[in-house]
């Protein structure tokens, strides 16, 4: 047994090795950063800096991420409930086929297809014209707040969605049919009946997809010149173009409590399922 544990260890230096360096390390660095000014003495100058300049930007981050998840949501309970409850195996197969494809696309590559897609003069408006739904003149671009929550919640929803409609499918028949014999609809049986036994991995999905939209740099970037913008754009343009770490670092710890109060909902919310059992 000794020699063997020794071995497994040594195996996961290198994984951990990697995590301290480029996760732990740049951690503590900008949790430190963040309370530091630039001749290095502790300051809380960096949080009021960020709190005067980017409080609207703090608010419209957190409605962004939320909306979001709410839609990321919706679409994940509805796809999972219809590759669950679904009378049709050729509407089931096709569905089963396509709602994954958006998991094999980068953040920055579905940005850029965004672009082409919902700006004025882009697929989606051309389309519309060309079928006659809508005029030349009528047509918009969403390359705005709503662009962003588009490209999230058709990026993020496969991820929960294939998390949910599988724990959807390991669900015991036995009450579904039940209900069904008793005359409920799908949608019934659906809120009833299947999304409660599954909400605990639909927020496993949530919260994750929180953090990662939380993260993210490009789709804010690239799909909304505006202000207010995202933390992220926010973060990389005072480093970028100020050379203000500190400020930066004082947002990126705003952005860390945002999702520690994510996760720790989650943790709290699961223990009192827990001790109710």
């Amino acid at each position: 047994m000794g020699p063997n544990r020794n071995i497994s260890i040594l195996l996961t230096v290198p994984a951990l090795l990697v995590v301290a360096l480029l996760f732990i390390y740049p951690l503590g660095f900008s949790l430190v950063g963040a309370f530091q000014d630039k001749a290095g003495v502790w300051t809380l100058g960096n949080f009021g800096r960020a709190w005067e300049l980017y409080r609207l930007d703090t608010a419209f981050t957190v409605v962004i991420v939320l909306v979001s998840c709410v839609l990321i949501a919706l679409m994940s309970i509805a796809i999972g409930g219809y590759l669950t409850l679904g009378e049709s195996p050729l509407a089931k197969s096709i569905l089963g086929f396509l709602y994954r494809w958006p998991l094999f696309i980068p953040f920055i590559v579905a940005a850029q297809c965004m672009r082409t897609f919902i700006a004025r003069n882009g697929m989606m408006n051309m389309t519309l014209v060309y079928f006659g739904i809508l005029d030349l003149d009528q047509v918009q671009g969403f390359l705005d707040w709503r662009g962003i929550v588009f490209t999230f919640v058709w990026k993020q929803t496969p991820f929960v969605a294939l998390m949910v409609a599988g724990a959807m499918a390991g669900l015991d028949r036995a009450t579904i049919e039940a209900a069904r014999n008793l005359g409920a609809s799908r949608l019934r049986i659906l809120v009833e009946i299947v999304v409660p036994q599954v909400s605990r991995t639909l927020a496993v999905g949530l919260v994750l997809s929180f953090v990662t939209m939380m993260s993210v740099l490009s789709v804010p970037l690239m799909l909304s010149g505006q202000s207010p913008s995202m933390l992220t754009v926010n973060m990389a343009w005072r480093i970028n173009s100020v050379g203000d770490y500190g400020t930066a670092n004082a947002l990126g710890f705003v952005s860390y409590l945002m999702t520690g109060f994510a996760a720790w909902f989650y943790l709290r919310h699961g223990m009192r399922e827990k001790a109710g059992q």
